[in-house]
C-alpha cells in the first residue's frame, strides 16, 4: 500500500547518486580506519523520504495466548521469574523485544495471593487489566484495587509492586512500557525495593478519588511531577463518557468517538513517553482511512471487528491485541450490526507532539478506503 511517490526517486539533484569506483572503495577503507565514513554511502538510508517502519501489522489473539499465558504459572514461579510475562514479539522488532515501534507490551499472569517483588526503573508502564478479580498495583505508597479494562500508571521512577488479593482468582493484564525507547537512549535504571514490598501508606483508591472527579479539581491540591497523578483510570466512567460524546458528535471520519486519558492537572498526556486513549466505534461503523507518525497498540476492550492496515485485513475481537506501526494506512471497522466496539490505544503520541515529529495524512482515493492486496 506504501507505494513510492513518484518523486521519491533517488537518481534526482539533492539525493545521494555516487558510483562506486576502485578509487573510491579504498577510500572508504581508508575512512574506516579512522571510525568514519562518506555520509553519501548512507545518506539516502539514514534520511528517507518518509518513514520506513521496521515493525509490521500483528494481531496477537487472546484466543490462542491465553492457554500459554495460563501455563506459565505451573512452569515458572513468581520470585524466580520476577514477573510473569509472556510478551508480544513484533516480528520486525526482535531486537529489542518491542510490539511495535519503541513499545513493548506483554501480557503478566498472577495467582490469587501472590505478589511480585517491588521495584522501579526508568522505564515508564501502564497495565491494562483483561481478566479476574482481586488485582491491584501500589504506586509510592498509593493501593489501587483493579478491574476488567480498568488502566494503571506505573511512571517512571516510581517503586511499584502488583498482586492479586487471596480472596480473588487469577488475574491476566496487558504491561505496556517504553522499555526500547528508554534502552535506545541509553538511560535505563532497574532497582529492586530493599523490603522487597511496597508499603501502602494511603487509603485504597486516594489518587482516583482525589482527582477523578470530572470537571473538578481539589481544594489545594498540588502535583508537580511530568505524569498524571490519578494512576487509574475506571473502565465504566470512561465507557459512561463515549455514550455521552458520541450522543453530541458525529466522531471523527478516521477514529470514530475518540477520547484521550489526560492527567488531570495539565490536561496533557498521562505520561511523557506514552499517551492512551479510548475510542468507540459505532454498530456498522467503517471509518477512512489515514496514516500518521508513531507507534499505536490496540487493544480490543469490547466488540469484534477488523482493521485494514496497509491495505491487508486483520480481524479482531475482545482481548485482542493488534498494532499499527508509523507511518501505515490504516481503518477500522466495527462488524457488528446492533452492538458498539472499543478500541483502548497505547501509543508514543506524547514524544511525537513533544518533538514536532507529527504528521498525518489522510486516504484520498475510493472515497477514503484502502483496496485490499
Amino acid at each position: 500500500m506504501n507505494k513510492p511517490h513518484e518523486n521519491h526517486r533517488e537518481d534526482v539533484v539533492g539525493r545521494a547518486n555516487v558510483e562506486d569506483t576502485p578509487e573510491l572503495l579504498q577510500y572508504y577503507k581508508e575512512l574506516e580506519q579512522f571510525s568514519a565514513g562518506a555520509l553519501w554511502t548512507v545518506a539516502n538510508k539514514i534520511e528517507p523520504w518518509e518513514p520506513k517502519s521496521q515493525s509490521v501489522p500483528v494481531v496477537w489473539r487472546y484466543k490462542d495466548l491465553r492457554e500459554h499465558v495460563l501455563r506459565s504459572v505451573d512452569l515458572v514461579s513468581a520470585e524466580k521469574a520476577g514477573r510473569r510475562v509472556i510478551y508480544l514479539n513484533n516480528p520486525g522488532r526482535t531486537d529489542v523485544s518491542a510490539a511495535v515501534g519503541w513499545l513493548y507490551a506483554g501480557l503478566q499472569v498472577m495467582n490469587a495471593g501472590e505478589v511480585a517483588t517491588a521495584h522501579r526503573h526508568s522505564a515508564s508502564a501502564i497495565r491494562f487489566i483483561m481478566e479476574g478479580q482481586g488485582a491491584y498495583t501500589v504506586v509510592d505508597g498509593h493501593k489501587m484495587t483493579l478491574g476488567e479494562n480498568d488502566f494503571v500508571l506505573t511512571p517512571n521512577g516510581t517503586w511499584h509492586e502488583h498482586g492479586v488479593e487471596a480472596s480473588g482468582t487469577h488475574c491476566i493484564w496487558q504491561d505496556g512500557l517504553d522499555i526500547p525507547f528508554v534502552n535506545a537512549m541509553e538511560a535505563n535504571f532497574f532497582e529492586v525495593h530493599p523490603d522487597l514490598s511496597e508499603p501502602v501508606t494511603y487509603p485504597v483508591d486516594d489518587m482516583t478519588r482525589t482527582w477523578g472527579n470530572a470537571g473538578l479539581t481539589p481544594g489545594g491540591g498540588k502535583w508537580e511531577k511530568g505524569y498524571s497523578p490519578m494512576f487509574k483510570y475506571e473502565w465504566e466512567p470512561t465507557y459512561d463518557a463515549l455514550i455521552k460524546y458520541a450522543s453530541s458528535t458525529d466522531g471523527s471520519p478516521y477514529d470514530g468517538v475518540l477520547m484521550e486519558y489526560v492527567n488531570p492537572v495539565t490536561n496533557g498526556p498521562v505520561m511523557q513517553t506514552m499517551g492512551a486513549s479510548m475510542q468507540l466505534l459505532r454498530a456498522g461503523e467503517h471509518t477512512k482511512a489515514h496514516r500518521h507518525t508513531g507507534s499505536y497498540l490496540y487493544h480490543v476492550a469490547k466488540g469484534q471487528g477488523h482493521s485494514i492496515i496497509n491495505g491487508k485485513r486483520f480481524d479482531w475481537s475482545e482481548r485482542d491485541i493488534f498494532c499499527v506501526p508509523s507511518w501505515a494506512w490504516h481503518e477500522h471497522v466495527n462488524d457488528a450490526a446492533t452492538d458498539d466496539a472499543c478500541l483502548f490505544c497505547l501509543s508514543d503520541l506524547p514524544v511525537m507532539r513533544a518533538f514536532s515529529l507529527y504528521r498525518e495524512q489522510s486516504f484520498g482515493e475510493n472515497n477514503g478506503h484502502q483496496p485490499l492486496v
